[in-house]
């Protein structure tokens, strides 16, 4: 039958009292070595469609990527060039220079392994080292993930502000080094999307939709957003330098990150429980917030120096933080009603209709 693009048509023919046969594209079959006898495995999706796809013992091992990078590129580099690599899901890697590898930039390498979930060095030469994904398609559960970073990233809010507060370096320094912590689980669940997203196996070893699976990854960007605020709090610690804070201004601070914690965890919850009239209350007390946060910027400007400007630094984190978690109840929303049953409730009648926007 006609192919319209990548869509082959084929009739469904019965055969024996109860058998159903469709014949598959010769081209495909040739191109995956495939022979009569091979077997086949078969996947149901919630819309209706069938995925096909040779069984894993017939298809020949992946070569290795090779990544080429030299002795002078800058370690930061290097860092995001094997992040990109990850998130790309290689299940083997090889890093290789040209000439022997010296022994800082074989230790950028061996630090990035240390870092993620799964790489782990396999062989090393001496102007290479191959790493290999030991993690299988669904080790951790992407919930689980998001429901740890969300756990990790309230634990750095809390702790920046208290090194805020007692200017304590020891703790600011605990907060930043945390960060990798989130970084390391955000780029886990976007490797497992990523790869989801090309093998429809590892789609169903995840026991999500690719809608939930987009959810996920959004609503885990956001917490590692706010992570970064929660870095940048900390940082003003080092920017002090000593510097007394005036007891009011650290009391209205208090009040904002315990409102923007608050709103945090609201938002969590209403993603947990795909609950929109909980993620509207969210979206309106981060609304609420930019109020508080207009009179504690007017009283920072009568403040000078380096003092004003952690002052602000800390503000400005905070706010942001409620608006991420703000995003957050939105993404919840999208979830909730990309769900199958679910009702909205509205707890009192519209005045006005709102135009969608």
């Amino acid at each position: 039958m006609k192919t319209v693009s990548n869509f082959h048509g084929r009739r469904i023919q019965k055969t024996g009292g109860a058998t159903y046969i469709v014949s598959l594209p010769k081209s495909w079959v040739v191109e995956r070595g495939l022979r009569a006898g091979d077997v086949l495995q078969f996947t149901p999706h919630s819309d209706g469609s069938l995925s096909v796809y040779a069984d894993a013992g017939s298809a020949a091992p992946a070569p290795p990527r090779v990544v080429e990078i030299s002795n002078d590129t800058p370690h930061e580099h290097i860092i995001r060039l094997l992040v990109a690599e990850y998130i790309a899901g290689a299940p083997l890697l090889q890093v290789r220079t040209h000439g022997r590898m010296d022994a800082t930039t074989r230790e950028v390498v061996r630090s990035f392994t240390q870092r993620m979930i799964g790489p782990e060095i396999l062989e090393e030469t001496a102007d290479a080292v191959i790493l290999q994904d030991v993690v299988g398609p669904n080790p951790l559960p992407i919930p689980s993930v998001v429901r740890r970073m969300y756990q990790m990233v309230r634990a750095m809010q809390s702790d920046a502000m208290t090194a805020f507060r007692s200017r304590d370096a020891s703790i600011a320094r605990d907060v930043i080094d945390r960060d990798w912590e989130v970084d390391r689980l955000h780029w886990f669940l976007t490797k497992q999307v990523t790869t989801a997203l090309r093998d429809i196996r590892t789609l169903a070893a995840l026991e999500l939709t690719l809608p939930e699976c987009a959810s996920y990854l959004l609503a885990s960007r956001v917490l590692e957003r706010i992570a970064d605020h929660a870095v940048r709090i900390a940082g003003t610690v080092a920017m002090l330098d000593g510097e007394s804070l005036p007891s009011t201004l650290v009391t209205e601070l208090d009040k904002l990150a315990a409102g923007s914690a608050a709103v945090l965890d609201e938002a969590v919850e209403s993603f947990a429980q795909k609950d929109v009239a909980r993620a509207n209350k969210v979206l309106d007390k981060a609304a609420a917030l930019s109020v508080d946060r207009e009179r504690i910027l007017h009283a920072i400007g009568a403040k000078r120096g380096r003092l004003a400007v952690a002052l602000a630094y800390v503000l400005e984190s905070l706010e942001r933080s409620a608006m991420y978690a703000g995003d957050l109840a939105e993404i919840a929303m999208n979830r909730a009603v990309e769900g199958d049953g679910v009702t909205i409730h509205v707890e009192r009648p519209l005045r006005h209709a709102v135009p969608a926007a």
